[in-house]
């Protein structure tokens, strides 16, 4: 196997990513380990760094919206894989990530020779689920695959701006975040309606919110009730 040489670490727990980074070093002694504490922090770290052999991934993080991070990722870094990093062990959790095309999951609770065997068996090209998921009986919720596909048409900045939308933002503090002109910012927004099949602001948010994480019977409902 040839070893990886960087590895991003993506979680908003200092002690957590500590811990990811000694595992890391432990299997790839040499490997460069840059980190993120926030989806918006790790665009920017994935654009400088987009020759990573890697990806850890906690869902949970500022700016995520569940799976937002993991749709953007795949999107637009398809080479890299990336392996989702949750404290959430329900098995459906797990084999959602998988439909969102993750390479693996690792439960945080998982001791320290399984998550070596994790990011071994990704970086040689599996997939990796912990035995609890294998055992799932899934069916992918296709409401959310379409969500998610749809998701991924986004340019880089155009998710940025969804999801800075997401957090209650106006398009005046955005422009400013982002150093932009307002007219700007009105121009993603009108494609980001077109391109989500939207008409309203919240029902882009609604979109992005979609990718949640919980488990399929709770989505299925919802689908229903906005139905």
């Amino acid at each position: 196997m040839q070893l990886a040489q960087k590895i991003i670490i993506a979680d908003d727990h200092p002690l957590f990513r500590t811990a990811m980074h000694q595992a890391v070093k432990q299997l790839v002694p040499d490997a460069t380990i840059p980190q993120a504490d926030s989806l918006p922090e790790l665009q920017r770290v994935v654009e400088q760094n987009s020759d990573a052999d890697l990806i850890l991934l906690d869902l949970q993080m500022p700016g995520a919206h569940g799976y937002s991070g993991l749709v953007f990722l795949r999107s637009h870094y398809p080479e890299i894989p990336v392996i989702v990093v949750s404290a959430c062990e329900d098995p459906a959790i797990m084999c959602q990530a998988l439909d969102h095309q993750a390479s693996g999951y690792i439960a945080k609770s998982s001791p320290l020779e399984d998550i070596a065997v994790a990011i071994r068996k990704v970086l040689e090209g599996e997939l990796y689920l912990p035995d609890i998921a294998r055992r799932h009986q899934h069916h992918p919720n296709q409401n959310a695959l379409d969500i998610a596909e749809r998701l991924a048409s986004l340019t880089p900045q155009q998710f940025r701006v969804l999801t800075m939308m997401a957090e209650g933002m106006l398009n005046k503090q955005i422009a400013y975040d982002l150093e932009v002109s307002e007219a700007t910012i009105k121009a993603h927004v009108t494609a980001i309606f077109r391109k989500l099949g939207v008409r309203t602001r919240t029902q882009a948010v609604i979109a992005v919110q979609s990718l949640d994480i919980e488990k399929p019977d709770t989505q299925m409902a919802n689908a229903q009730a906005e139905s």
